[in-house]
């Protein structure tokens, strides 16, 4: 029975039913609470997260979000359930933090990860169109220099303990959830109004997470990973898996009234395109140089994958960043004064990301003392 399901999710049909049950389940969530066009957005929910430990206070998002908890841990389910559980570490940790940091930077300057552009597609969000142009865009660069042999480095095994990190973290953010224990820190944080007041129950979201977690990671479901491959090798079968998820999305979303069409007036959303672009410009090329879109590298943390592991805290950090210092974007008007220091955030990281894609190139060389 396993081995036939293992081999099913390695098909078209198995990667198409992935993705039409994401699509499906995460407008379910909408619909059980969570923010408007973002049943699911990995960046928004990470966001939330370091906010809810007082990593940063911007009020409005702070939550605990269980959604992120389930999908490591049911990666790690699957892992274990299927014999992949494979405790693995690379090289360059400090530059997979921060290209974590920066896709981040880019992703909250347009408000979503590349799944929430796509949900937001699927609600009828215009300005999810240019997000969606500017991450094609920059996955494409990202292949750019992959070709030109770009490399971070081969990981290698190692052991239990370490590659158990991740997931051990999730699983004590989930206790802190559940408890919710009265600290004279004051944390946690939990938003009153706003983003972060939003949220299915509990164990709804927690249960919709592990099967997400469970089946993504049988089927390698990975957003950016399906623009790179179509780029890289002509090949369309994860992006048959993406487009399954916008029908999947966009069929709920029709029956549950969710379809709201236009540019304006979006939930939690700026209308200003050139900033949509370019921070998805600059989230899709940190993906694509570091080897998975931010769903993809928490489905691997749930592996043991130690590489992702730091991938998801440099994406942490970056948002208590982005908040801190007024990088994020907010449902503003086209006001330049009311930009932040997005558009520059989004120049620097574009700059580390375009210098690494230039200068790690060939083979990784290990010094020795």
């Amino acid at each position: 029975m396993l081995k036939r399901l293992k081999g099913f999710f390695a098909t078209r049909p198995g990667i198409i039913s992935v993705g039409l049950g994401i699509g499906i389940l995460a407008s379910v969530l909408q619909k059980a609470g969570n923010p408007g066009n973002m049943g699911i957005c990995v960046a928004c929910f990470e966001r939330d997260i370091a906010g809810a430990v007082g990593l940063h206070r911007a009020a409005p998002v702070q939550y605990l979000r269980p959604e992120i908890i389930g999908f490591v841990l049911g990666a790690m389910i699957a892992a274990f359930a299927f014999k992949e559980w494979r405790p693995r570490v690379g090289s360059a940790p400090i530059i997979r933090f921060m290209l974590g940091f920066f896709a981040m930077v880019g992703a909250l300057v347009f408000l979503g990860c590349p799944w929430r552009a796509l949900l937001r597609l699927a609600g009828g969000d215009g300005n999810a169109i240019l997000g969606i142009a500017g991450l094609v865009v920059g996955v494409a660069i990202g292949v750019y220099f992959i070709k030109g042999g770009y490399n971070l480095g081969r990981s290698r095994p190692t052991r239990s303990s370490l590659g158990s990190i991740l997931p051990v973290i999730m699983f004590g953010l989930l206790l802190l959830l559940i408890f919710k224990p009265e600290l004279s820190s004051g944390v946690l944080f939990f938003s009153s109004e706003g983003p972060g007041s939003m949220h299915a129950n509990l164990f709804i979201a927690l249960g919709i997470a592990l099967a997400i977690g469970f089946f993504a990671q049988r089927s390698r479901f990975c957003t950016m990973g399906a623009i790179r491959d179509v780029i890289l090798v002509r090949d369309w079968h994860l992006l048959s898996g993406v487009i399954a998820l916008v029908v999947g999305a966009f069929v709920m979303n029709a029956i549950f009234g969710q379809l709201h069409w236009g540019f304006a007036g979006q939930p939690v959303a700026h209308t200003n395109q050139l900033l949509n672009f370019g921070g998805m410009v600059l989230a899709g090329l940190a993906f694509a140089l570091a080897g998975g879109c931010p769903g993809r590298q928490l489905f691997m943390s749930g592996e043991g994958d130690g590489d992702a592991g730091i991938f998801v805290i440099g994406m942490i950090i970056g948002a208590a960043f982005a908040h801190n210092f007024t990088t994020a974007a907010t449902p503003w008007p086209n006001n330049p004064a009311n930009w932040g220091w997005g558009p520059a955030a989004i120049i620097v990281g574009l700059a580390f990301c375009v210098i690494l894609g230039f200068t790690m190139r060939g083979k990784t060389v290990l010094a020795t003392a």
